[in-house]
Protein backbone atom coordinates (compact mmCIF):
# COMPACT_ATOMS: atom_id res chain seq x y z
CA UNK A 1 0.00 0.00 0.00
CA UNK A 2 1.32 3.21 -0.88
CA UNK A 3 2.26 5.83 1.46
CA UNK A 4 -0.07 8.77 1.57
CA UNK A 5 1.06 12.11 0.05
CA UNK A 6 2.52 14.49 2.17
CA UNK A 7 0.68 17.64 2.84
CA UNK A 8 2.71 20.91 2.38
CA UNK A 9 1.95 24.49 3.33
CA UNK A 10 3.73 27.30 1.95
CA UNK A 11 3.35 31.11 2.39
CA UNK A 12 4.20 33.45 -0.15
CA UNK A 13 3.08 32.20 -3.11
CA UNK A 14 2.25 34.79 -5.14
CA UNK A 15 5.68 34.62 -7.09
CA UNK A 16 9.16 34.06 -6.55
CA UNK A 17 10.35 31.14 -4.75
CA UNK A 18 7.50 30.44 -2.78
CA UNK A 19 5.42 30.12 -6.65
CA UNK A 20 8.04 27.96 -7.81
CA UNK A 21 8.60 25.65 -5.22
CA UNK A 22 4.24 24.94 -5.09
CA UNK A 23 4.91 24.25 -8.68
CA UNK A 24 7.61 21.66 -8.72
CA UNK A 25 6.49 19.60 -5.87
CA UNK A 26 2.79 19.87 -6.63
CA UNK A 27 4.15 18.05 -10.07
CA UNK A 28 6.88 15.73 -8.31
CA UNK A 29 5.20 12.41 -8.54
CA UNK A 30 7.54 10.47 -7.20
CA UNK A 31 7.63 11.69 -3.44
CA UNK A 32 3.93 12.91 -3.80
CA UNK A 33 3.00 15.67 -2.12
CA UNK A 34 -0.04 17.48 -1.51
CA UNK A 35 0.07 21.52 -2.01
CA UNK A 36 -1.32 23.94 0.04
CA UNK A 37 -0.11 27.34 -1.78
CA UNK A 38 -1.03 30.36 0.08
CA UNK A 39 -0.56 33.98 -0.21
CA UNK A 40 -1.83 36.76 1.28
CA UNK A 41 -3.62 38.52 -1.99
CA UNK A 42 -5.62 36.01 -3.42
CA UNK A 43 -5.99 38.58 -6.59
CA UNK A 44 -2.47 37.71 -7.31
CA UNK A 45 -3.10 34.43 -7.86
CA UNK A 46 -3.52 33.86 -11.34
CA UNK A 47 0.40 33.62 -12.09
CA UNK A 48 0.28 30.66 -10.07
CA UNK A 49 -2.94 28.93 -11.05
CA UNK A 50 -1.91 29.11 -14.49
CA UNK A 51 1.97 27.42 -13.77
CA UNK A 52 0.34 24.75 -11.78
CA UNK A 53 -1.51 23.52 -14.71
CA UNK A 54 -3.37 20.11 -14.31
CA UNK A 55 -1.72 19.94 -11.04
CA UNK A 56 -4.02 22.80 -9.63
CA UNK A 57 -7.00 21.23 -7.93
CA UNK A 58 -5.32 17.89 -7.81
CA UNK A 59 -1.75 17.84 -6.07
CA UNK A 60 -2.26 21.69 -5.85
CA UNK A 61 -5.09 24.46 -4.15
CA UNK A 62 -4.73 27.89 -3.56
CA UNK A 63 -5.70 29.48 -0.21
CA UNK A 64 -5.40 32.90 1.30
CA UNK A 65 -3.00 33.58 4.57
CA UNK A 66 -1.79 36.65 6.05
CA UNK A 67 1.41 35.24 8.52
CA UNK A 68 0.61 38.78 10.33
CA UNK A 69 -2.53 37.74 11.53
CA UNK A 70 -3.54 34.74 13.96
CA UNK A 71 -7.57 34.93 12.81
CA UNK A 72 -5.86 34.18 8.99
CA UNK A 73 -3.84 31.15 10.33
CA UNK A 74 -6.10 29.96 12.23
CA UNK A 75 -9.07 29.78 9.22
CA UNK A 76 -6.14 28.66 6.69
CA UNK A 77 -5.38 25.48 8.84
CA UNK A 78 -9.00 24.56 9.43
CA UNK A 79 -9.14 24.16 5.42
CA UNK A 80 -6.95 21.74 5.51
CA UNK A 81 -8.25 18.14 5.51
CA UNK A 82 -8.00 17.06 8.90
CA UNK A 83 -6.18 20.15 10.04
CA UNK A 84 -2.55 18.01 9.40
CA UNK A 85 0.19 19.64 8.09
CA UNK A 86 3.50 17.35 7.26
CA UNK A 87 5.80 19.91 5.79
CA UNK A 88 5.76 24.05 6.76
CA UNK A 89 7.89 25.99 4.50
CA UNK A 90 7.99 29.66 5.74
CA UNK A 91 8.42 31.86 2.78
CA UNK A 92 6.47 34.81 3.43
CA UNK A 93 8.96 38.14 3.33
CA UNK A 94 9.13 41.52 2.71
CA UNK A 95 12.65 43.41 2.00
CA UNK A 96 13.75 46.98 3.07
CA UNK A 97 16.69 48.83 1.48
CA UNK A 98 18.08 52.30 2.32
CA UNK A 99 20.10 54.69 4.77
CA UNK A 100 19.23 54.05 8.34
CA UNK A 101 18.22 57.45 9.34
CA UNK A 102 15.39 57.70 6.34
CA UNK A 103 13.60 54.50 7.35
CA UNK A 104 10.60 54.63 9.78
CA UNK A 105 10.49 52.44 12.94
CA UNK A 106 6.79 51.38 11.57
CA UNK A 107 8.75 49.89 8.22
CA UNK A 108 10.98 48.49 10.53
CA UNK A 109 8.41 45.92 12.73
CA UNK A 110 7.06 45.53 9.36
CA UNK A 111 9.87 43.75 8.57
CA UNK A 112 10.05 41.41 11.75
CA UNK A 113 6.01 41.21 12.13
CA UNK A 114 6.11 39.46 8.76
CA UNK A 115 9.88 37.73 8.29
CA UNK A 116 9.92 36.78 12.05
CA UNK A 117 6.80 36.90 13.91
CA UNK A 118 4.89 35.71 11.00
CA UNK A 119 7.03 32.49 10.67
CA UNK A 120 6.96 32.18 14.53
CA UNK A 121 2.90 32.49 14.08
CA UNK A 122 2.41 29.73 12.04
CA UNK A 123 5.01 27.58 13.51
CA UNK A 124 3.08 27.84 16.81
CA UNK A 125 -0.15 26.97 15.01
CA UNK A 126 1.15 23.75 13.13
CA UNK A 127 3.06 22.40 15.88
CA UNK A 128 1.20 20.59 18.29
CA UNK A 129 -0.13 18.76 15.47
CA UNK A 130 3.17 17.58 14.46
CA UNK A 131 4.15 16.79 17.90
CA UNK A 132 1.01 14.61 18.33
CA UNK A 133 2.27 12.80 15.37
CA UNK A 134 5.86 12.64 16.70
CA UNK A 135 6.85 13.69 12.82
CA UNK A 136 7.26 16.85 10.20
CA UNK A 137 9.59 19.08 8.56
CA UNK A 138 9.47 22.70 9.03
CA UNK A 139 11.50 24.75 6.44
CA UNK A 140 12.44 28.60 6.74
CA UNK A 141 13.40 30.58 3.98
CA UNK A 142 16.28 32.49 5.72
CA UNK A 143 19.24 34.26 3.94
CA UNK A 144 23.04 34.44 4.07
CA UNK A 145 21.90 37.82 5.56
CA UNK A 146 20.96 35.67 8.28
CA UNK A 147 24.67 34.92 8.79
CA UNK A 148 26.24 38.45 7.80
CA UNK A 149 25.69 42.29 8.03
CA UNK A 150 24.60 43.97 5.02
CA UNK A 151 25.62 47.68 4.66
CA UNK A 152 21.93 49.55 4.22
CA UNK A 153 19.75 45.96 4.58
CA UNK A 154 20.32 46.44 8.69
CA UNK A 155 16.61 45.49 9.48
CA UNK A 156 16.22 43.01 6.86
CA UNK A 157 19.28 40.78 7.75
CA UNK A 158 18.14 41.69 11.55
CA UNK A 159 15.00 39.92 10.98
CA UNK A 160 16.98 36.87 9.47
CA UNK A 161 19.57 37.07 12.12
CA UNK A 162 16.34 36.61 14.09
CA UNK A 163 15.26 33.82 12.35
CA UNK A 164 18.67 31.97 12.85
CA UNK A 165 18.74 32.02 16.57
CA UNK A 166 15.21 31.09 17.21
CA UNK A 167 14.52 28.01 14.82
CA UNK A 168 18.18 26.90 15.77
CA UNK A 169 17.19 26.65 19.34
CA UNK A 170 14.00 24.75 18.93
CA UNK A 171 15.58 22.46 16.26
CA UNK A 172 17.50 21.14 19.15
CA UNK A 173 14.24 20.65 21.54
CA UNK A 174 12.09 19.63 18.00
CA UNK A 175 14.69 15.97 18.22
CA UNK A 176 12.77 14.91 20.45
CA UNK A 177 9.43 14.43 18.67
CA UNK A 178 11.42 13.39 15.42
CA UNK A 179 10.69 17.14 14.15
CA UNK A 180 13.07 18.09 11.45
CA UNK A 181 14.22 22.03 11.07
CA UNK A 182 15.82 23.54 7.68
CA UNK A 183 16.89 26.96 7.50
CA UNK A 184 18.02 27.67 3.52
CA UNK A 185 19.88 30.42 3.03
CA UNK A 186 19.81 31.86 -0.48
CA UNK A 187 22.19 34.58 -1.78
CA UNK A 188 20.52 37.15 -3.92
CA UNK A 189 17.71 35.64 -5.93
CA UNK A 190 16.98 37.26 -9.08
CA UNK A 191 12.69 38.48 -8.85
CA UNK A 192 10.85 41.02 -10.79
CA UNK A 193 10.32 42.24 -6.77
CA UNK A 194 13.80 42.65 -6.21
CA UNK A 195 14.41 44.90 -9.47
CA UNK A 196 11.60 46.85 -8.91
CA UNK A 197 12.91 47.25 -4.95
CA UNK A 198 16.47 48.50 -6.16
CA UNK A 199 14.52 50.91 -8.81
CA UNK A 200 12.49 52.49 -6.52
CA UNK A 201 14.42 53.28 -3.75
CA UNK A 202 17.67 54.53 -6.36
CA UNK A 203 15.18 57.79 -6.26
CA UNK A 204 13.57 57.55 -2.91
CA UNK A 205 14.25 60.97 -0.83
CA UNK A 206 15.13 59.31 2.24
CA UNK A 207 14.50 62.46 4.72
CA UNK A 208 16.38 63.62 7.91
CA UNK A 209 19.70 61.06 5.89
CA UNK A 210 23.04 63.22 5.53
CA UNK A 211 24.37 63.87 1.95
CA UNK A 212 27.29 61.90 2.55
CA UNK A 213 25.66 58.66 3.62
CA UNK A 214 23.02 59.27 0.42
CA UNK A 215 25.77 59.68 -1.85
CA UNK A 216 27.57 55.88 -0.41
CA UNK A 217 23.98 54.49 -0.92
CA UNK A 218 23.37 56.01 -4.31
CA UNK A 219 26.49 55.89 -5.68
CA UNK A 220 28.18 52.94 -4.13
CA UNK A 221 25.81 50.71 -2.19
CA UNK A 222 23.15 50.75 -5.13
CA UNK A 223 26.34 49.95 -8.21
CA UNK A 224 27.71 47.00 -6.27
CA UNK A 225 24.32 45.62 -5.53
CA UNK A 226 22.96 45.53 -9.04
CA UNK A 227 26.72 43.92 -9.64
CA UNK A 228 25.74 41.12 -7.55
CA UNK A 229 22.70 40.48 -8.60
CA UNK A 230 23.62 40.33 -12.08
CA UNK A 231 27.21 38.13 -11.38
CA UNK A 232 26.01 35.79 -8.40
CA UNK A 233 22.07 35.73 -8.20
CA UNK A 234 20.13 32.95 -8.73
CA UNK A 235 16.90 32.05 -9.74
CA UNK A 236 13.20 31.32 -7.82
CA UNK A 237 13.79 28.01 -9.89
CA UNK A 238 16.99 26.87 -8.65
CA UNK A 239 16.44 27.98 -4.75
CA UNK A 240 13.21 25.85 -5.45
CA UNK A 241 14.84 22.78 -6.59
CA UNK A 242 17.20 22.49 -3.64
CA UNK A 243 14.80 22.95 -1.39
CA UNK A 244 12.49 19.89 -3.44
CA UNK A 245 15.56 18.04 -2.47
CA UNK A 246 15.95 19.04 1.48
CA UNK A 247 12.62 18.46 1.53
CA UNK A 248 12.94 14.57 -0.07
CA UNK A 249 15.74 14.08 2.42
CA UNK A 250 15.09 11.31 5.09
CA UNK A 251 17.22 13.43 7.56
CA UNK A 252 17.63 17.06 6.44
CA UNK A 253 20.53 19.73 7.52
CA UNK A 254 19.73 22.72 9.94
CA UNK A 255 21.20 25.09 7.27
CA UNK A 256 21.45 24.69 3.61
CA UNK A 257 22.73 27.26 1.54
CA UNK A 258 21.71 26.87 -2.07
CA UNK A 259 24.61 28.97 -4.28
CA UNK A 260 28.33 28.12 -4.01
CA UNK A 261 29.11 31.36 -6.03
CA UNK A 262 28.25 33.70 -3.23
CA UNK A 263 30.35 31.50 -0.58
CA UNK A 264 33.31 33.18 -0.74
CA UNK A 265 31.64 36.32 0.44
CA UNK A 266 30.57 34.83 3.41
CA UNK A 267 34.13 32.81 4.24
CA UNK A 268 35.14 36.03 6.00
CA UNK A 269 32.86 36.05 8.64
CA UNK A 270 34.12 32.15 9.73
CA UNK A 271 37.87 32.87 9.12
CA UNK A 272 37.93 35.81 12.01
CA UNK A 273 35.75 34.80 15.27
CA UNK A 274 35.91 38.79 16.33
CA UNK A 275 34.09 39.94 13.22
CA UNK A 276 36.97 42.41 12.34
CA UNK A 277 38.11 41.30 9.29
CA UNK A 278 34.98 40.71 7.69
CA UNK A 279 33.90 44.43 8.46
CA UNK A 280 37.19 45.87 7.23
CA UNK A 281 37.18 43.87 4.00
CA UNK A 282 33.98 44.64 3.37
CA UNK A 283 34.09 48.18 3.99
CA UNK A 284 37.02 48.64 1.75
CA UNK A 285 35.57 46.74 -1.00
CA UNK A 286 32.52 48.80 -1.06
CA UNK A 287 34.11 52.07 -0.61
CA UNK A 288 37.61 51.69 -1.52
CA UNK A 289 38.42 48.94 -3.98
CA UNK A 290 35.27 49.09 -5.81
CA UNK A 291 36.79 48.13 -9.13
CA UNK A 292 38.71 44.88 -7.45
CA UNK A 293 35.19 44.00 -6.63
CA UNK A 294 33.58 44.24 -9.81
CA UNK A 295 36.38 42.33 -10.79
CA UNK A 296 35.66 39.82 -8.16
CA UNK A 297 32.26 39.58 -8.68
CA UNK A 298 32.90 39.23 -12.27
CA UNK A 299 35.26 36.11 -11.82
CA UNK A 300 32.85 34.44 -9.65
CA UNK A 301 30.25 35.03 -12.86
CA UNK A 302 32.64 32.82 -15.19
CA UNK A 303 31.81 29.70 -16.76
CA UNK A 304 34.76 27.84 -14.74
CA UNK A 305 32.84 28.12 -11.53
CA UNK A 306 28.72 26.46 -12.71
CA UNK A 307 28.04 24.55 -9.79
CA UNK A 308 25.50 24.52 -6.89
CA UNK A 309 25.06 23.69 -2.78
CA UNK A 310 23.19 20.48 -2.98
CA UNK A 311 22.07 18.59 0.44
CA UNK A 312 24.03 15.84 1.58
Amino acid sequence: MADAPRTVLISGCSSGIGLELAVQLAHDHRHRYQVVATMRDLGKKGTLEAAAGEALGQTLTVAQLDVCSDESVAQCLSSIQGGEVDVLVNNAGVGLVGPLEGLSLAAMQNVFDTNFFGAVRLVRAVLPGMKRRRKGHIVVVSSVMGLQGVVFNEAYAASKFALEGFFESLAVQLLQFNIFITLVEPGPVVTNFEGKLLEQVSTAEFPDTDPDTLHYFRDFYLPASRELFHSVGQSPQDVAQVIVKVISSTRPPLRQQTNARYTPLIVLKTVDPSGSLYVRITHCLLFRWTRLLNLGLRCLACGCLRFRIWPR
